[in-house]
């Protein structure tokens, strides 16, 4: 997969400047009209119709049509589930764009925006959406100085844990806030007493290497020790993936490997059944927890969310899906643009949260959550202590990288292994970079 990604990347840039996008698949179309004469806006989302997800997009795309059906505007949507993972949804937004068949709008993940931008695949929608607007957000997918793309919502994550376990365990972490969050050596002993109780103490979802999920989860804990990936250009990775900061990072996460405090064979369902004390994740698992597992977690007395760890410094997760036009062959971006602020407005921001249990991506929605809960405790660490992923145009190559050696924590050397994948990603950079 890794091998056709890269392929498909460099025919996808060689496409680009063959044609230069704009001529490619309808030779500069400004839009598709129906029967009834209503423009038709594409879009395509990342997840399954019938998912809780899908189904609040769903919603919002009705409501759009209803709203707009007099201006003859009208959003037909495809939802493109990631079946196969991240990557695969990634070749196809590719396919599409070497195709000249992208719709006007698609959903990408924030970390991707650089590598769409560069490559053409999305368009500067900068004078699009008014600075008023642009403020209200608590972040912006900006490339080069101009946007790119506006979020769906926000993400954090953090340690969702078994009240009843700990209680059994004897364990106290109320003092462990954002604001003054238990360190490494502290997050070890902890699990030291949960193993010593017989239990599976963390689940770190090493598991998860096969799309964005293990990279999204785990990437703070190095810059939490110091290390870092890439320079602030984006385009070197040698000595700051290969750092000694970076390495003490993973270090952290292969010595929880070491000592017993986690696996790669955790079961999908351990921790919400109460085989597992801690289980690292993001803010989509709080309806999971509330709606699906009564039996395990009756009330919020039987489970709580705990902030990273910090090393030498604070950091934590954000960065979630976003909303962008495409550079597609439709010149005229007048009804896309309608489409997106409908989306991204403060009443499709309220509504798409309410439904998946993340932040708000609007300043102006997100609500007073209770002191403690594990909605403030992933709201203020996007104001305290969010650190986004790599701002880099080999993107995809980095989460392949980093996955590569999460996915070898459990045995070689640690050194050669880092060594190797930054290898690998400058040599990526280095062609990106010449192009």
């Amino acid at each position: 997969m890794k091998k056709l990604f890269k392929a498909i990347s460099m025919l996808a840039v060689s496409t680009v400047m063959a044609c230069g996008f704009a001529a490619c698949g309808g030779g500069g179309d400004n839009g598709e009209v129906d029967s009834s004469g209503n423009t038709i806006v594409k879009i395509m989302f990342h997840v399954d119709e019938k998912s809780t997800e899908g189904q609040a997009y769903k919603k919002r795309i009705d409501a759009f049509n209803t709203a707009y059906k007099d201006k003859k505007i009208k959003a037909s949507a495809t939802y493109q589930a990631r079946t196969t993972g991240a990557a695969g949804y990634e070749t196809e937004l590719l396919n599409k764009q070497i195709e000249g068949t992208l719709p006007d709008i698609i959903t990408f993940d924030a970390p991707n925006c650089a590598s769409y931008a560069n490559s053409k695949l999305l368009y500067d929608i900068s004078s699009l959406v008014s600075q008023d607007v642009q403020d209200d957000f608590l972040s912006l997918n900006k490339y080069d100085g101009k946007l790119y793309g506006l979020p769906i919502q926000e993400s954090s994550a953090g340690f969702y844990y078994n009240k009843k376990i700990f209680r059994a365990a004897n364990i106290d972490v109320s003092s462990y806030t954002v604001e003054n969050p238990w360190t490494f050596d502290q997050f070890k002993q902890v699990c030291a007493k949960l193993k010593n109780a017989g239990t599976t103490a963390v689940d770190m979802r090493l598991d998860a290497t096969k799309d964005e999920t293990a990279t999204y989860l785990l990437y703070p804990f190095i810059y939490a020790a110091g290390g870092s990936f890439t320079s602030e250009d984006g385009f070197t990775a040698t000595g700051y993936f290969n750092s000694s900061a970076t390495q003490s990072g993973f270090q952290f996460l292969k010595d929880l490997v070491s000592e017993g405090y986690t696996s790669y064979s955790i079961g999908a369902t351990d921790f919400y059944t109460g085989k597992v004390g801690m289980f690292l994740s993001s803010g989509w698992t709080i309806p999971e927890i509330e709606n699906k597992y009564k039996e395990t977690f009756a009330s919020r007395d039987d489970w709580g969310l705990l902030p990273y760890p910090q090393g030498t410094a604070k950091a934590s997760a954000t960065g979630s899906w976003c909303y962008g036009i495409t550079n597609n062959h439709h010149k005229d971006k007048s009804a896309a643009k309608e489409l997106l602020l409908w989306l991204t407005s403060t009443e499709s921001s309220d509504a798409i949260t309410t439904a998946t249990g993340m932040i708000a991506a609007r300043k102006s929605v997100n609500k007073n959550y209770a002191a403690g809960s594990p909605e403030e405790v992933l709201l203020k660490q996007l104001q305290l202590t969010g650190k986004a992923r790599p701002a880099t145009v080999a993107y995809p190559t980095f989460s392949t990288c980093f996955n590569q050696i999460i996915y070898s924590l459990k045995d070689g050397n640690l050194t050669e292994i880092i060594n190797t994948q930054t290898n690998t990603l400058q040599s990526e950079m280095n062609k990106l970079h010449r192009s």
